[in-house]
């Protein structure tokens, strides 16, 4: 039997708080047995990617902590009830069901009367169908001529898992020959993001597509009716040119302005959301229906991953447990996400939403309030930009702040030169490690300004190249580390309800409808 309890009422729990600063990085990778750490603290993820922890401040005892903590809070069976469709989001009293959408890790999942793992797969074939027709020629716009481009219009869960998604296979499915529409995305309510987008389209060979689960996403509708009056205005026919995911219960759904909806339903949270309709749409027309199918498939391959009973052998539920003695024994405040590849640039964007969302949380499951602090600040940039940016902090600063480095041994496009005996991937490769080493073992210095003290933990997660199936994989490996780490904390990790209070007041503004402290600040802006 499954019981949902606070941390500090655990044995493990108050046993790892005795844990603290057990273990220096600069002294065990400064050792003559560095090697053989750097080895051992390794564990395969799927479709070939690697998470090593050697450089985290863990040792066997803390590990062996680690392990019972999982143990004590059932955090395998809490998963197993999650996919086997039990109602864990209590908050919306829903089930979770986003890893469905690229798999079937338990029993067949049954609500509002149909097989949810059937009606994923049937929207990805109907979303799959409509964009062979678009690539064929099949499906033209009104002047018979075929699409050339793609606009996703949606914000939050709608907009950053999806770009960050185009933007890591971009370069890869052209350098592969499966690049077929070229992408963009309005997502800020700013007129000035709709206008500059807009510019850039070809809107007579453009397909839009409207993301709103609900279909009455404030900005997103003021986006739709931004973009429809463009449209008219150079004498389009509006239902040639937008699509819509939304649930079948939406405004949107059967609505004639659009040529064709694709479903999504309230068990999949937008943050979670790029397996669904919500990325499939836009990935399969972008690069075909293929690649998206092997992004599912790196996905759903990384979860059976997270089944392990062994922590070492579990790198989604390691990285998680890391990531609670950090925050909770260490007490750090927040964790840099470090992609060593452009690719990825808005991968950061996308964990900051799907962590902080989820974990960003000061009450428990039941609603009671906790005393034991929950999820971190989550930051980053592609490297080597943030060498060149915010790394001072994080090398000399007061603040330790763990760091997750993401890398890879060949580029995507298989294009480089060679500058001074090396590579630019090379180059880019040696500032990865570099990094590691610098901030785990620092450097002694008279200069007390020239001086690192080092012992900053870091993790590596690394690859051949970024290709569809590893993205789902990386994708994968996060969420379920937040998810397990929601789990941990006793949380309710697949609600948002700190993102509701602002948009009712919003609403207020507009409508009229203020307090003094609300009509004094929109006196100031609003005229």
């Amino acid at each position: 039997m499954i019981t949902w309890a606070n941390p500090d009422t655990l044995s493990s729990w108050k046993k790892l708080l005795s844990l603290k600063g057990m273990v220096s990085v600069a002294e065990e990778l400064s050792s003559a047995d560095a090697a053989k750490r750097i080895k051992d603290y390794s564990v395969p993820m799927a479709e070939g990617l690697t998470y090593n922890y050697a450089a985290k401040q863990v040792n066997e005892q803390i590990l062996k902590t680690l392990s019972e903590l999982a143990e004590e809070s059932q955090l395998l069976e809490k998963f197993e009830a999650l996919y086997n469709g039990e109602v864990v989001n209590t908050g919306e009293k829903r089930m979770v069901l986003h890893q469905l959408t690229r798999g079937q890790l338990g029993k067949d999942v049954v609500a509002d009367g149909v097989n949810k793992r059937e009606f994923y797969l049937n929207e990805q074939k109907k979303i799959a169908d409509f964009a062979d027709k678009v690539h064929s020629g099949k499906l033209v716009n009104e002047k018979g001529e075929k699409y050339t481009q793609v606009c996703q219009i949606g914000i939050g869960g709608s907009d950053l898992g999806p770009r960050a998604m185009y933007l890591a296979l971009e370069n890869w499915a052209k350098a592969n020959g499966t690049f077929k529409m070229e992408a963009h995305f309005i997502s800020n309510v700013d007129p000035d993001d709709g206008a500059a987008v807009v510019a850039s389209l070809d809107l007579a060979h453009t397909i839009f597509i409207l993301v709103s689960k609900s279909g009455t996403t404030l900005e997103t509708l003021t986006n739709e009716s931004f973009v429809k009056d463009f449209i008219k205005k150079a004498g389009l026919d509006v239902s040639k040119h937008m699509i819509a995911v939304t649930s079948e219960t939406s405004p949107l759904a059967h609505n004639p302005d659009y040529m064709q909806a694709f479903y999504m339903d309230d068990y999949i949270g937008g943050r979670y959301s790029s397996c669904s309709g919500v990325g499939g749409a836009v990935l399969s027309l972008a690069f075909g229906p293929k690649v998206f199918a092997d992004f599912l498939d790196g996905a759903a391959a990384e979860d059976k991953t997270a089944l392990n009973k062994d922590i070492r052998k579990n790198p989604a539920l390691l990285d998680a447990l890391i990531g609670i003695y950090e925050r909770n024994v260490q007490e750090y405040p927040a964790t840099a996400i470090l992609p060593y590849s452009q690719a990825l640039s808005r991968f950061p964007a996308h964990l900051q939403q799907l962590d902080m969302e989820s974990n960003g949380k000061s009450v428990n499951r039941a609603g009671e309030k906790i005393d034991y602090v929950t999820g971190p600040v989550i930051f980053g940039e592609p490297g080597t930009n943030g060498q060149h940016s915010f790394y001072q902090l994080l090398h000399q600063g007061t603040d330790v702040v763990p760091l997750q480095f993401i890398a890879f041994q060949q580029n995507q496009t298989g294009k480089d030169v060679v500058i001074e005996d090396s590579t630019s991937q090379t180059k880019l490769c040696a500032n990865v490690v570099a990094q590691i080493v610098a901030f785990a073992c620092g450097k002694k210095d008279a200069d007390p300004n020239k001086s690192f003290a080092g012992n900053r933990p870091s993790s590596l997660i690394y690859g051949k190249q970024l290709t569809p199936k590893t993205l789902g994989a990386l994708l994968a490996h996060f969420e379920n580390k937040v998810m397990f780490q929601g789990f941990v904390w006793n949380i309710n990790s697949f609600d948002q309800e700190g993102v509701q209070l602002g948009k009712k007041l919003a609403k207020a503004v507009l409508s009229n409808n203020m307090e003094p402290a609300l009509k004094e600040y929109a006196s100031l802006l609003i005229k």
